[in-house]
């Protein structure tokens, strides 16, 4: 979801650089920030503050960022081509299901106001804090898509329709951490790095994180018939 459905990654490094600021801390780079996209919020604001060496806890860090980061929920966007995807695969009765490291409050806070895209999901919607995901198992590891998979063929089973396996699965990533759980979950990665990220990270590298995947500069770039959608 963020940095690739909306632009609320930008919106986290904002609200990080301000506490950065406050402590007289130098703002985030991308080097840093690739590491840190995907990731349950905790483990994000560990590593930062690790990186950075606040002499403030988790719980204060997120605290901090939360008073920047609940005025800019309201106000962001799908990103180009994102609702058009959405609206595309609903209509052609491809299945689809969200997996977002976001807790359940901040990812209503998120799409309330975009309904329009979000609401295509129906039920299908695992958030980071889901209590089916076991602790310490946040993206990189697949456990998150896997239970988004397994929404999907609950539903399916009910209907008496065939079960969708793994490999015939198409995940869509921005950061590297769920691209990789995407490709461990054994399914095929659609990969849509910020143009920031695309500076700093390895050509060969992305090659390795996506396996047989695919690495997009933009989600417009996508091609639906490729894959007879």
């Amino acid at each position: 979801m963020d940095g690739f459905l909306i632009n609320t990654e930008d919106m986290y490094t904002v609200a990080t650089n301000t506490v950065l600021k406050k402590y007289n801390k130098p703002p985030l780079t991308w080097k840093i920030k690739i590491q840190l996209q995907g990731r349950p919020g905790p483990k994000a604001a560990e590593l930062v503050i690790d990186w950075a060496k606040l002499p403030i806890t988790v719980e204060e860090l997120t605290k901090q960022s939360s008073v920047v980061l609940d005025k800019m929920w309201p106000t962001c966007q799908f990103l180009p081509g994102a609702l058009e995807l959405l609206k595309h695969l609903s209509e052609t009765n491809v299945p689809i299901a969200l997996a977002t490291s976001s807790a359940k409050d901040k990812y209503i806070a998120k799409t309330n106001h975009l309904r329009e895209g979000f609401d295509l999901f129906g039920p299908h919607v695992i958030t980071g804090d889901d209590e089916r995901i076991p602790p310490g198992r946040g993206k990189p590891c697949p456990d998150i898509w896997l239970l988004a998979l397994k929404s999907i063929n609950d539903e399916r089973a009910e209907k008496g329709l065939e079960i969708i396996k793994p490999e015939e699965v198409i995940v869509f990533e921005d950061g590297v951490p769920g691209a990789i759980g995407g490709r461990d979950a054994g399914a095929y990665v659609v990969m849509v790095p910020h143009p920031c990220a695309m500076d700093v990270l390895d050509v060969e590298y992305l090659k390795e994180v996506v396996g047989n995947g695919e690495v997009l500069t933009s989600l417009t770039e996508f091609d639906c018939t490729k894959f007879g959608l």
